[in-house]
């Protein structure tokens, strides 16, 4: 009778089987191997890198000089599911994801309801993801005022990072924390080895006019300073090394605070920082007033900081590139107002890490250099260097090819995400995605997804 179950269960299931099972081979004159684009053909099955062979097999598939590189890991992503699918949700993102040429998304612990601040909330995210992921996932918990008791018990289920806040986060279920509530909960992080990630804004005492301009973008960038992420860098660079505990600063916009970063790293300080895509692409100088498609936090700043930004990555003072993919709603960014006061803050982004990045960056920065900021540097800092962010034997078998020197115009009919609101509609992209792999399955290809569900949850264990 088992028997026959199993069967039964392998029957109908054999075109799965037979399409993990069998050996695939793909070629490329520049694949990114042991730290350098070369000829090699990449041979996978089973959801893993097989063989590698530096030069074609007559039966690989061939992208020509197209790149093939380790899929891109985006460690800092807002899928809210679940209680606010409407704005977004596990399978609209992760399609985006794949579309973009990411294999890899780590979800943050809002703007889910509930928001993932205790074990219970962990499990119902998990649930919720089910059958939805087309890349795969992992996950962050979150740290707010009164939840030190539940940290331990979330990074024992698997979550790859702690998140906080220093100012309010915009979900009232997620306040943000005091010194006294990182003074208890970094002892706990630290003897775990998993990373503290903190949205470093402390609120100051500056003039604030953007509620008497509510439309006008300069007023909304002079509402939040850079002395704000100043100070709040500088407070976990001292909490940082008082406890020895990982420390990463999430979304870095203030050129200022570069310095202080650049010094902790060389005082051996176990710090790390990302910025986004926007804050190297988008310019304060260029964005109109009313098009809250821009609000973020922080703000993005002038082309003068950006310029500083994009040195960093190429010094590694800043470690990788993330897209805060932060998505609502059209009625909730205030789109037909344009008033920035009231507007969500989220930039719309998750499918055009790649692209924008690369455009930003191409002329400051070689592709030797620029690749590893979207594979091996995010695949080290979530603890996933050992299975991701390389191609190598044994290594998941998640790749993208792209084409460097493609151009494309984003028009809306591109996204994949929920809501077809992004300030990178009309924008004229560098480098085009042809084909996304997820654990040896093609997921996107020729502008489509073509297969569901290969994607698989990454957990800290």
């Amino acid at each position: 009778m088992k028997l026959a179950r199993l069967f039964s269960w392998a029957s109908a299931h054999k075109f799965w089987i037979i399409k993990l099972s069998e050996e695939k081979k793909i070629y490329s004159d520049r694949c990114w191997l042991d730290g350098k684009l070369q000829p090699a053909t990449i041979c996978f099955a089973n959801r893993v890198i097989t063989a590698i062979h530096h030069a074609k097999l007559d039966d690989a598939t061939t992208v020509g000089d197209n790149i093939l590189m380790p899929g891109i890991i985006d460690a800092h992503v807002h899928i809210n599911e679940p209680g606010r699918t409407d704005w977004e949700g596990f399978d609209t993102a992760t399609q985006a994801a794949a579309a973009g040429g990411i294999t890899t998304i780590v979800d943050m612990p809002l703007n889910a309801s509930p928001v993932t601040t205790t074990v219970k909330a962990f499990h119902e995210k998990q649930a919720a993801s089910k059958n939805k992921l087309n890349v795969n996932c992992g996950f962050y918990g979150g740290l707010v005022p009164g939840n030190t008791n539940e940290l331990e018990g979330l990074i024992k289920a698997g979550v790859l990072g702690i998140k906080c806040f220093l100012t309010h986060s915009g979900i009232d279920e997620f306040p943000n924390v005091t010194e006294k509530d990182l003074d208890e909960a970094m002892p706990i992080i630290a003897k775990h080895a998993i990373p503290l990630l903190v949205h470093c804004e402390l609120d100051g005492d500056y003039p604030n006019e953007l509620s008497k301009y509510p439309t006008s973008y300069k007023a909304f960038l002079a509402s939040r300073p850079k002395q704000w992420e100043n100070d709040a860098i500088a407070l976990m660079i001292r909490l940082c090394r008082k406890y020895n505990c990982r420390v990463h600063i999430v979304h870095v916009s203030s050129s200022e605070a570069l310095a202080d970063i650049e010094a902790a790293k060389k005082e051996g300080l176990p710090i790390t920082a990302e910025t986004c895509a926007h804050y190297i692409y988008f310019n304060a100088e260029n964005i109109p007033d009313g098009k809250c498609i821009y609000k973020c936090a922080p703000p993005i700043r002038e082309k003068e900081n950006n310029q500083q930004l994009k040195e960093a990555l190429q010094n590694t003072v800043l470690d990788f590139i993330t897209t805060d993919h932060s998505p609502a709603p059209p009625s909730i960014k205030e789109i037909e107002s344009g008033n920035l006061h009231k507007a969500w803050g989220g930039i719309a982004g998750l499918q055009f890490l790649l692209p924008a990045s690369w455009t930003a960056l191409k002329e400051n920065i070689p592709l030797e250099k620029f690749i590893p900021l979207l594979t091996d540097h995010p695949a080290k800092f979530i603890g996933m260097d050992k299975r991701k962010g390389k191609i190598a034997i044994g290594y998941d078998a998640d790749l993208v090819v792209w084409d460097p020197y493609g151009k494309k115009k984003i028009i809306t009919g591109d996204i994949l995400f929920r809501h077809k609101i992004s300030p990178y509609i009309g924008e004229e992209l560098t480098g085009v995605v042809e084909q996304s792999i997820v654990n040896g399955i093609t997921v996107y290809q020729n502008n489509s997804i073509i297969n569901k569900n290969a994607g698989q949850w990454l957990l800290h264990l």
